[in-house]
């Protein structure tokens, strides 16, 4: 059987060959072939081994500049998840951000403007509106200037670049090696998901940040290579630098089930209300300066002048609190909070405060580095802080701060990206902590929920949106492909015989106006369509044309059988460049007649039925 039910076999109805010249079908024979899912899986499995090297790579550059910076020495070990020691620098530290904001300009401005950012919007503009395609350039350019950026004390996360860096990697294989732009798009997104796995050692995260962020579709053909490259990627990443989570925690206290778990709960829901909101003034406050560098004309002195400001907030709250806390990615704030060695609530609010101004203002002005990292560290000074500051009032319910800031870390992440169950599965990756996870999903749903009240889009998403780019908000399982033909045909057909006069056949139905389908038959066999409109009948009022519907019928058509797939009939017509598809009765092997006719499909019904599954979800 063929495709559209139809039977084969000699004598069968045949669709009409396309015309000459046929672009989308001489495109169509030219289009790469699609490989096969072991070639593809072989690829990914590649793709994901390299990505891997890569990030450990990434953060071995990242340890070399920023001891260069701070250190003035040549050394790779560096432990991000350490407070920084006291720069041999002084208060000249304060220019090292400045240094490096010159180096960062110069690369992204004349090798890769692209590089520019926190890096994922880049490479879901690339999935959407270029078909994965990405420059290779980007990997080298993005490795360095973000490196540059976090090593000289820039406020951005490693975990963007790499993200952009995969999927370059990714895009580059899908170049490479002729294939169909949805497999090089999968390969982006595999590399995407492989790079924030091996960054964080959170394989689930990875796969699920692919899922919820980067796959346009799903299926085994596009999970399979994502689940692969990330599973590489993290084995890599272990293999190189250990095992271990991302954050050390201690072991935390199971929630109760008495009476005080529901008001502990409560209050992560409420805390998770708090997050959204603090996730939507990030979002819009980051957007916000963002416009205002972009009044200054020089771009050298624009990311200069933000990096100034960021090292003097480094340097003040050194010699006020100790350390320097908001620079770089600002692990060890985590860490130290996640132990319990920070939980005076006014220190972590104010924390709180400074690395929103500092990544704000590290990103606005134009510094290369992601807001994930940035996110995790707001996320666990405000959720510590809010279980700090319930524990300052005295009441007699005493919450533990190491779980409200890892919840705080979830629910902001959440809120601020949109990608709920990859805040989810890589806060409990990162922590290894399983307890943390029924709170968790009930803090990210509700900062999640109050976030798109306040901002509709997400921080990815609002830049694109920005630039006249349009993600969509949701994946809409395409219900409307499995529906019949039958199901989706206009029955109010016409089947007429090709020798009956044009003028006619107006004249009768000159009464209606409206839209009519005609399927033309000669000796009984289906042999052309029409389709009158109004304004053919305006057009030809009066007209003694002198035709048949023979003579004007198109055979640009295809018949499908009435239990035939939509998929398969919007293949077909496409395939075929047909105006429209008749559905005919299923009579076995013999050829389908005029009396068999039941409806015909247009372009005009797959729309109707897309809309028609899209309303079962409203926005």
């Amino acid at each position: 059987m063929t495709s559209d039910g139809l039977s084969p076999a000699a004598g069968a109805p045949r669709d009409p060959a396309p015309a000459p010249g046929a672009t989308r079908s001489a495109w169509r024979r030219r289009d790469p072939r699609p490989l096969g899912l072991l070639r593809l899986t072989l690829l990914a499995l590649v793709l994901g081994i390299v990505t891997g090297l890569g990030a450990v790579l990434f953060r071995d550059l990242i340890n070399l500049l920023h001891n260069l910076f701070f250190a003035g020495q040549l050394s790779l070990h560096y432990d991000a998840n350490e407070f920084t020691a006291p720069s041999r620098w002084g208060y000249f530290v304060v220019l090292a951000p400045v240094v490096g904001a010159a180096i960062v300009t110069f690369v992204v401005v004349n090798f890769a403007p692209e590089a520019k950012g926190h890096g994922v919007p880049e490479v879901m503009d690339a999935i959407y509106y270029r078909e994965g395609v990405i420059r290779p350039a980007v990997v080298l350019v993005k490795s360095f200037a973000s490196a540059v950026a976090i090593g000289s004390g820039s406020s951005v996360g490693r975990e963007g670049p790499i993200i952009q860096i995969g999927a370059a990697i990714g895009s580059t294989f899908g170049q490479l090696i002729r294939m169909p732009a949805g497999q090089r798009i999968a390969l982006v997104a595999a590399g995407a998901g492989a790079g924030i796995a091996a960054t964080f050692n959170t394989p689930i995260g990875g796969v699920m940040f692919a899922i919820e962020l980067m796959l346009p579709e799903m299926s085994v053909t596009t999970f399979l290579p994502v689940a692969v490259a990330t599973g590489a990627a993290t084995f890599v990443g272990r293999l190189l630098l250990g095992p271990q989570p991302a954050f050390l925690v201690p072991e935390m206290m199971p929630l109760a089930t008495d009476a005080s778990a529901a008001i502990v709960l409560a209050l992560y829901a409420v805390l998770g209300c708090i997050v959204g909101v603090a996730a939507a003034g990030f979002i819009r406050g980051l957007h916000v300066i963002e416009d205002l560098f972009d009044l200054i004309p020089w771009r050298y002195f624009r990311h200069m002048l933000g990096m100034l400001g960021m090292g003097i907030l480094m340097v003040v709250l050194f010699h006020t609190l100790g350390q320097y806390y908001v620079d770089g990615v600002g692990y060890a704030t985590i860490q130290s909070i996640l132990t319990g060695g920070m939980a005076t609530p006014g220190l972590l609010l104010l924390l709180f405060v400074c690395k929103l101004l500092a990544t704000s203002t590290s990103v606005g002005s134009g510094s290369s580095g992601g807001i994930f990292s940035p996110s995790l560290f707001m996320g666990a000074t405000l959720g510590g802080g809010f279980a700090a500051l319930f524990n300052a009032a005295g009441l007699p319910l005493h919450l533990s701060v190491p779980a409200f800031a890892m919840v705080g870390m979830g629910a902001m992440v959440g809120g601020g990206t949109g990608a709920v169950m990859t805040a989810v599965t890589m806060t409990f990756e990162m922590t290894l902590d399983y307890g943390i996870v029924m709170p968790m999903i009930l803090a990210v749903a509700t900062s999640v929920g109050v976030r798109r009240l306040l901002s509709r889009d997400n921080i990815y998403t609002l830049k694109l949106v920005r630039r006249g780019r349009t993600i969509p908000v949701a994946r809409h399982s395409n219900m409307f492909l499995v529906r019949h033909a039958h199901e989706v045909m206009d029955a109010a057909v016409l089947v007429l015989p090709a020798e009956q006069s044009f003028d006619a056949f107006l004249s009768a139905h000159a009464a209606e106006g409206r839209l009519r389908h005609v399927v033309v038959t000669r000796e009984g066999r289906i042999m052309g369509v029409m389709r009158v409109n109004t304004g053919i009948r305006r057009g030809l009022e009066g007209t003694h044309t002198g035709v048949t519907l023979g003579d004007v019928a198109s055979r640009n058509f295809s018949l499908v059988d009435e239990d035939a797939v939509i998929s398969d009939v919007i293949e077909r017509m496409w395939r075929r460049e047909a105006m429209m598809a008749v559905v005919v009765r299923r009579r076995g092997r013999a050829l389908p007649r005029a009396q068999d006719v039941l409806g015909v499909i247009t372009k005009e019904h797959v729309a109707d039925s897309v809309a028609d599954n899209l309303t079962i979800y409203p926005r």
